[in-house]
């Protein structure tokens, strides 16, 4: 597969990509996941916002430094208050299963939890927490939004000339990515 760039396009330096890295494995962020992804809520929502709207990774490098640097936070707090506990945690993470199975290692993990609580005030949060739709307030600007690529065709183009009357409803019309209340835009 090749890539082509052109003179314009801006690439990331060096200096922009380096970040300190989180040097821990999967044991340990898988055991510190819930606490972690609280922790750290603000920030990753803000980087994953940024993803998706942009769909430009170079523009969201400093949301992503944001989600490491909190990361890096996090686990200095924890090996300062709850190193003994979370240690115990990851291994039995590590060594309970082949696939570090959570129901192995319950009771390490309240003790870890209690740690949390009683040392940094976090309480692990409950079951489906980070499923539940929330509202992120971001101050970064809204992206300028662009007709899609898919829009840019004689037939799209047509569907602009339609009579006021025409049913502007009607499912069958293009791709998933087609909302119905924004065909007039057309």
């Amino acid at each position: 597969m090749r890539m082509v760039l052109t003179m314009g396009l801006h690439l990331p330096t060096e200096e922009e990509l380096t970040v300190e890295e989180v040097p821990l494995g999967t044991p340990s962020l898988r055991s510190a996941a819930m606490h972690l992804g609280k922790y750290c809520e603000v920030q990753n929502n803000e980087f994953m916002l940024c993803r998706g709207e942009t769909q430009d990774p170079r523009a969201c490098l400093a949301a992503g430094k944001e989600v490491t640097s909190c990361s890096m936070e996090f686990f200095r707090k924890v090996k300062a208050t709850c190193a003994a506990e979370f240690m115990t945690y990851v291994n039995c993470m590590e060594k309970s299963s082949g696939d570090m199975q959570f129901y192995e290692c319950r009771r390490t993990q309240g003790v870890f939890d209690k740690c949390m609580k009683d040392n940094l005030g976090m309480e692990r949060p409950h079951f489906g927490y980070h499923c539940l739709p929330k509202i992120h307030d971001t101050e970064r600007p809204a992206p300028v939004e662009e007709k899609p690529a898919w829009m840019d065709n004689d037939k799209a183009r047509k569907l602009g000339e339609l009579p006021a009357s025409f049913p502007r409803k009607y499912q069958a019309w293009g791709s998933p990515g087609i909302h119905n209340d924004n065909m007039g835009d057309v």
